[in-house]
């Protein structure tokens, strides 16, 4: 599968979890800009069978390779970034995993169940596993609950799964909205809060990143226990700038992205 395919079926999935990040995109459109996409981010967690490695399968067959490696302590996270090795075009992949042994033993256990859940035919094929979204039963409202109290990254991905949290629009291609400052004002003069959290603006052109993003939509989502609406997914906006020599910079700033990973809080 090409990396092209796989980037449509994802955001066909997105865009219906997340119908104001479509809203936006279509917002953008109207006023004649073409949207690019910067980058996606995946969440799993470190058991060898899901891991980081195995998640990013499916975009190595598609061409991309891993090019740097972050560390969010605080919440118990590791991540790496993939870029397409020959097409510069291609949007990024930024996959992060859940280091299990830190947690609870209760979350531990949770998760490892919910693991246990997946047949063996998903987790052998890597585009199946992609897109397999939540490949375990109907979440427990109770379960996400404690989670939640432990760890926001858990809950979230107890109950939505291997989908993008987060689709990204590329700030340089736009034209009109060629600035961080428009883009955020566009944003919120629509009614589309913004995640605040370590200010609106993550990162400075001296980072040569700047990143923004809304906070998550909340979304009705089936529980064992009956519908319950929880934040979904988000829509991120980044500005790149050229390095030293002169190529735009391509990595993510570890502390720009702490601060992005709360924009799914409860």
């Amino acid at each position: 599968m090409n990396y092209q395919d796989i980037f449509e079926q994802l955001w066909s999935d997105y865009a219906g979890q997340n119908p104001k990040a479509k809203q936006i995109h279509d917002l953008f459109i109207s006023e004649g800009e073409i949207i690019q996409n910067d980058h996606i981010a995946l969440r799993t967690f470190n058991d060898p069978r899901v891991n980081l490695e195995v998640l990013s399968q499916a975009f190595i067959n598609a061409g991309y390779e891993a090019c740097a490696d972050y560390d969010f302590k605080k919440k118990k996270l590791v991540a790496k970034h993939f870029e397409h090795k020959t097409d510069k075009k291609a949007p990024l992949v930024f996959i992060s995993e859940l280091k299990l042994e830190e947690c609870s033993k209760y979350l531990q256990d949770e998760i490892k169940f919910s693991i246990d859940q997946i047949p063996l035919e998903t987790l052998n094929n890597p585009e199946k596993f992609l897109f397999s979204l939540r490949p375990w039963d109907k979440p427990s409202y109770v379960i996400y609950k404690k989670l939640l109290a432990e760890s926001e990254y858990a809950a979230w991905t107890y109950v939505y799964g291997y989908r993008a949290n987060h689709f990204t629009v590329s700030i340089n291609a736009l034209k009109k909205y060629n600035i961080i400052e428009k883009v955020n004002d566009f944003v919120k003069s629509h009614g589309y809060p913004l995640n605040v959290s370590g200010g609106e603006i993550k990162g400075t052109p001296a980072e040569m990143l700047e990143q923004s993003s809304t906070m998550a939509e909340r979304f009705k989502v089936n529980f064992q226990e009956g519908k319950y609406i929880i934040p979904s997914c988000f829509y991120e906006f980044a500005r790149r700038y050229p390095m030293a020599n002169g190529e735009i910079y391509t990595g993510f700033i570890a502390a720009s992205a702490d601060k992005i990973f709360e924009s799914t809080n409860a």
